[in-house]
This record gives C-alpha cells, sequence and structure tokens, in this order.
C-alpha cells in the first residue's frame, strides 16, 4: 500500500480484526484443543494443569520439542479460522470507527493472530481492505499477541509515530499494547478476564462507532511498555 501519511510523525489507530471489527464464531479453545492433540501424539503428554493451553503456548512448545509438525498445527490453526469467516459478520459501528479514524488523520492498521490470507478475505469481504493503510497477521510476526511484535512492524511501516492506540475486544490485545507501551481501548470485553491479566483499558467501549470523536483523548504518544 502507498503511504498517505508524508509528514514526520503519524498517529496511528490500531484494530484487533475477530470480535472487534469482525464477529466469528471462532472457538480458539477448540482450536487449541485440536492443537494440543496433534502435538502430543507427536512428542507425548504435555503436563497436566487446571488452565487450558494456549495457541501461542503450543507453537512455542512444537518449535522446541517438534519442529517437524509445527506446520501441521498451522493448518488445523488455519482450518478453524476459514470455518469461522465463513460465518463471520462485521460488528456494528465497525466501519464508522475505522473511517472515522481515517477522516481524523489516523494512519488505521490491523494488528490481528489470524492468517493473512484469512484476514484479507475478511476485510475484502466487507469492504474495509482499502480504509486500511497497513495489514500485520501472524505471516509477518514472529510472535503471537501477547506478544508485542506486531508492534515492531508498525512502527518500522511508519516511522516516528506522534500517537497511538490499541482497540480490541481481548486481554490479549490489552497486553500486546501495553508491553508496546501503548494505551488499550477494550471493546465489549470481559472485566473479570481484563482484571485477571492486570488489564486496564483508557477506555470501554459498546459501540465502535463513538471511537472517532474520543480518538484524542485516548492516543499517547508510545513507551517502552513494560
Amino acid at each position: 500500500m502507498v503511504a498517505r501519511y508524508p509528514t514526520l510523525t503519524v498517529r496511528v489507530c490500531v484494530f484487533d480484526l475477530d470480535h472487534t471489527l469482525v464477529s466469528t464464531p471462532l472457538d480458539l479453545a477448540a482450536m487449541a484443543r485440536d492443537m494440543r492433540a496433534h502435538l502430543e501424539r507427536a512428542c507425548g503428554a504435555l503436563p497436566a494443569r487446571d488452565e487450558r493451553y494456549r495457541v501461542g503456548e503450543l507453537i512455542a512448545r512444537c518449535q522446541r520439542d517438534a519442529p517437524h509438525v509445527e506446520k501441521d498445527l498451522w493448518v488445523i490453526a488455519l482450518d478453524h479460522e476459514r470455518r469461522a469467516m465463513r460465518a463471520a459478520s462485521l460488528e456494528p459501528g465497525a466501519r464508522a470507527a475505522v473511517v472515522g479514524a481515517r477522516a481524523a488523520g489516523y494512519a488505521t492498521v490491523v494488528w490481528t493472530n489470524n492468517a493473512r490470507d484469512v484476514t484479507l478475505e475478511a476485510l475484502a469481504r466487507f469492504v474495509l481492505i482499502d480504509e486500511f493503510d497497513q495489514i500485520v497477521t501472524r505471516d509477518d510476526m514472529r510472535a503471537l499477541k501477547p506478544d508485542p511484535d506486531g508492534w515492531r512492524l508498525i512502527a518500522e511501516r511508519f516511522g516516528p509515530v506522534e500517537a497511538a492506540v490499541v482497540v480490541g475486544d481481548s486481554w490479549v490485545d490489552g497486553l500486546a499494547a501495553a508491553a508496546a507501551g501503548l494505551p488499550f481501548v477494550a471493546y465489549r470485553a470481559d472485566q473479570a478476564t481484563l482484571t485477571r491479566w492486570s488489564v486496564t483499558p483508557v477506555a470501554h467501549l459498546s459501540d465502535l462507532a463513538v471511537l472517532p470523536s474520543s480518538l484524542s483523548q485516548v492516543t499517547a504518544r508510545p513507551g517502552r511498555g513494560r
């Protein structure tokens, strides 16, 4: 994509995809269960624990103990994503949020743990793809959120960033934002889960359409994170 912001510094509004811009029935727990089962067939049972293993944890363990099956795990993940995206719908207010952010002078970015082809397909279907200056997916990052590596790519793309904000529905988005030193706006997020993971949003939204009018209040200069 051609840069629209030739100035020395820019303001950036970063959006998550699943359950933020689009609503899907993606079941991350089911995805992780299928990935874990395949990984355990390759390298034996994982240690039992009360909390489920998450996708990023399974990939990290696979890279360490059974790198030859990593491709298979991503195939499983992609299958779950594709099936969920076929049933996707646009979140209410999503278009107004993105278009409004651009109109307010913000570069707009998608930062998602989804695969690139699934992400592009969804954004194209909802006629949003041309509303973004950058799209960062798991195919581009070294590590999934909550790791902040996606912000590295965003910062490289735009150079000096005057102010930025991350908008998402999950504690994962909140932790990634905090690690990058960015404020986090929670969209219909579960407060108990945010509290559990020590995520403190600068704002809570139940309607994405109101985001553009509050951007100047919720954006901040990127810091060093945690």
